[in-house]
């Protein structure tokens, strides 16, 4: 209202001038009509140029946003304030608007889960770093697509039709992508008019796991079942046949051989949960390499003489004493890694014929740390089953492995108690030249003696 009492009175002032103008110079009637139309007139002009001030600096917003409001007064003054403010008002919301997109897209670039947001034609108008890789998109050249035509899978094509998006569905990823296969829940959820929400979740994890979950409880039923009907049968024949005493000796004896192996085989599924269920060993604990040493040449030359009964004995070669002395202490579990030595032992000397040499080594790295070999003249491994060697219940010669009294489950037992003490197994074979496990150990893990 102020701005147009000013227009008002400048009006009025100017067409007044006008009209005195005109009786200075002696015109009454017809130059007092002429004073105010000229006196109008020059407010209409100057009103003019102050409007086209205003309008200039509009057109100039569009390249320069910023551009601070023209000096005007009156009403355009007024205007052009208030036009500046809710200019910088909108701004600010324009700005928060923008960082809340921004926070937003990078949260789901953030995702392990691939998104893909699709329009009411089922094209793709945007998505994520993980969908690129899930389906072999480009975030840059397939928007605008239809998804239709970038995942070709039939069962997809026939879900995205059905338009019945209550359950996910489980696809692989496409062959065309240069990557290991992988299996993919996708669930697709509508929002808005006709338009998706696509949302992919890598369960390549989770499927292996179940299927290594049943065929771990298949094996494990299988090495349980196998002694078990033995016993019964065993057990049966005690009760219903008159033996003597020799057959009777001797069947007891083969019922002790099969609950032994099935007390060894729990021991071990006991040993792997507890390894798998338990932090892994600090820095804290230090055993002399020796002391491990000692129990395991004593374990394995017994082993060794009832493996091998009145037959040529194997030809243990242990570091001596003064090797010994020198190898100093390994951090970690005592009891894991005697467990992991003992068994890289035990398998060569169940696996090596009679007579045959098995040589054990601790030997410094010149970097830091040591290794653990223990290297056999045994029948060797073909080089097909190295890679599968440390599985569960995997076997090379089943056979042969239950008859020495192996569960399947110690070089399982050994790869946990490595990783678990940040060190690594390396296996090399030649068949018909024997064998090399060898356990290498970071420097952190080791303290050497001084000589």
């Amino acid at each position: 209202m102020p701005g147009l009492f000013f227009r008002l009175a400048a009006l009025l002032i100017l067409m007044g001038a006008g009209a005195g103008l005109a009786r200075l110079l002696g015109r009454a009637a017809t130059g007092l009509a002429l004073g105010i139309v000229l006196g109008g007139l020059a407010w209409l002009s100057w009103d003019t140029w102050r409007f086209l001030r205003f309008q200039s600096w509009l057109r100039r917003l569009h390249g320069e946003p910023q551009a601070a409001p023209p000096r005007l007064s009156g009403i355009w003054r007024d205007t052009s304030e208030r036009v500046a403010r809710l200019l910088r008002r909108q701004a600010r919301l324009t700005r928060a608007s923008e960082n809340r997109l921004e926070n937003l897209r990078a949260g789901l670039q953030a995702s392990p889960d691939g998104v893909i947001v699709l329009d009411e034609k089922t094209r793709i108008e945007w998505c994520n770093r993980t969908a690129c890789r899930h389906f072999g998109l480009d975030a840059r050249r397939d928007v605008a697509q239809s998804i239709t035509h970038l995942l070709r899978d039939p069962a997809f094509v026939a879900h995205l039709a059905a338009r019945n998006f209550e359950s996910a569905l489980a696809l692989t990823r496409p062959a065309s992508v240069a990557a290991p296969p992988l299996r993919l829940s996708v669930r697709l959820c509508p929002y808005g008019e006709g338009r998706l929400l696509m949302i992919s979740h890598d369960v390549t994890a989770f499927e292996q796991a179940e299927a290594m979950r049943r065929d771990f409880v298949a094996n494990v039923s299988h090495e349980i079942r196998t002694p078990l009907t033995v016993l019964a049968g065993f057990v049966e024949t005690l009760q219903t046949l008159p033996l003597a005493d020799g057959e009777r000796q001797d069947y007891l004896d083969r019922m002790a051989r099969q609950a032994g192996r099935m007390r060894g085989l729990v021991d071990d599924l006991l040993t792997l949960s507890r390894l798998e269920g338990s932090p892994p060993p600090g820095l804290d604990e230090w055993t002399p390499v020796r002391t491990i040493f000692r129990q395991i040449e004593a374990d394995a030359r017994a082993l060794s003489a009832l493996a091998t009964g009145a037959r040529a004995p194997h030809r243990l070669d242990f570091p001596d004493a003064d090797a010994l002395a020198r190898a100093g202490e390994i951090a970690g579990a005592a009891t894991e890694l005697h467990s992991a030595f003992a068994n890289l032992v035990n398998n060569a000397i169940r696996y090596t014929p009679p007579g045959g040499g098995i040589e054990i080594r601790w030997s410094p790295r010149a970097g830091g740390g040591a290794c653990f070999s223990v290297r056999d003249s045994g029948p060797g491994i073909a080089p097909e089953h190295i890679p599968r060697l440390t599985e569960r219940f995997y076997r090379v010669d089943a056979a042969r492995s239950r008859a020495t009294g192996g569960t399947g489950l110690g070089l399982s037992i050994v790869k946990h108690v490595l990783q678990r003490h940040e060190a690594t197994l390396a296996i090399e074979s030649v068949p018909g030249q024997g064998a090399c496990f060898t356990a290498t150990f970071p420097g952190n893990r080791v303290q050497r003696t001084a000589v």
